[in-house]
């Protein structure tokens, strides 16, 4: 297993000290429901995995972890198969309604042997190294006969599973892709929602995060997709918090599977209603709100306000930079609303509390 460089390290520190989330560091499941799941294993052989992922019936999800593997990771595991060594298995999600494969584990070793079969790993020739076996050096054209046979015949054990119920949500395989991922770090709720809801919708919400006003108002990309998931987070709760239940974890995946394939018309009003309401913040408040008293963002007092402001626009009133400055200040000096966005946030009583307060404030802010 690889472990993460030091530069990786510092990034992700400063994704943690660039957001205030409670309810982001709840270590939960995301249900306690039972599901019905079908599952089997097969022993596949090299070629067979290949053949998958070159037609994309086996696919790697369009964000997942990035292949990191150095060559000589990549070798050792080539060569264990070569020398017909067990190597761990992988484990894959059928989706319900297509013949297609979701890697839910195992993607480092199917890139591994698709880009020796190709030749070329990371835009260079693959050859085998730091090995001590006569295959140090080869690539897969230049081994013996016999050596490429033993390679594309080596088993490798795949499970495979597919949720039969319930039918209206992927809990089972978010749960599943939470627990038996073995990357080198644990992936983030919004790096395995990416994953597993694929749709119009994911790709929208990676489209909004490239918005100027955004950047301003988060700062640098996060790399475990803090942003993405702050994005998603309002729309959640500007469309469905009166469904809202703990754990917020759970709130948000069901949201995002249950909307993965928006249309083009709803894509077009989320994504207007986002820009608008993100530019009229940041062109009224500066660059950095909701950082009361610190340098992170206060991820219960951005959902509240942004949706608030969102909901005017919606209702199609004129919402003013001076309105949006003053709803800003009265709720940085409102006790029980900065309370409410400090500590216990995720309970549905706070919640309400300061969604409702915020939409007071802000819809009344003219009269202040």
């Amino acid at each position: 297993m690889t472990t993460p460089n030091k530069d990786y390290l510092r990034s992700e520190i400063e994704d943690i000290e660039n957001v205030d989330d409670e309810e982001g560091n709840e270590d939960t499941s995301i249900s306690a429901d039972l599901f019905t799941i079908s599952s089997y294993g097969v022993d596949n052989p090299v070629v067979h995995l290949i053949s998958r992922l070159e037609k994309e019936i086996y696919y790697i999800p369009t964000f997942q972890r990035a292949y990191v593997w150095s060559a000589n990771d990549a070798s050792k595991f080539i060569e264990s198969l070569l020398l017909g060594l067990p190597v761990p298995g992988i484990f894959l999600y059928k989706e319900s309604d297509s013949p297609r494969h979701l890697v839910i584990d195992g993607q480092q070793r199917l890139k591994s042997l698709l880009a020796f079969k190709e030749g070329l790993l990371r835009d260079r020739a693959f050859k085998l190294s730091g090995l001590k076996s006569k295959w140090d050096g080869l690539t897969f054209k230049e081994l013996d006969e016999d050596d490429r046979i033993r390679f594309e015949d080596a088993i490798i054990h795949t499970t495979i599973f597919k949720q039969d119920a319930p039918s209206d949500n992927m809990d089972s395989v978010y749960e599943v892709f939470e627990r038996i991922n073995t990357g080198g770090m644990k992936l983030s709720p919004q790096e395995i929602r990416s994953c597993v809801a694929q749709g119009t919708f994911n790709d929208l919400l990676f489209r909004l995060n490239t918005n100027t006003k955004w950047r301003e108002m988060f700062g640098k990309k996060s790399i475990r997709l803090k942003d993405i998931e702050l994005i998603l987070r309002f729309f959640a709760f500007l469309n469905n918090r009166d469904v809202y239940e703990r754990p917020v974890k759970k709130f948000l995946t069901d949201f995002m599977t249950t909307n993965k394939n928006l249309s083009d018309v709803q894509r077009t009003k989320f994504e207007d209603l986002w820009n608008r309401t993100i530019d009229i913040i940041v062109d009224s408040y500066g660059a950095k709100p909701f950082r009361p008293g610190g340098r992170a963002l206060n991820a219960a007092f951005y959902d509240s306000f942004t949706v608030a402001v969102a909901e005017e626009l919606s209702k199609g009133n004129s919402v003013s930079k001076e309105q949006i400055s003053k709803a800003y200040d009265a709720l940085l000096v409102d006790e029980e609303f900065v309370k409410h966005i400090s500590s216990g946030t995720s309970g549905l009583d706070s919640v309400k509390y300061r969604f409702n307060r915020a939409a007071e404030i802000v819809s009344g802010a003219n009269a202040l």
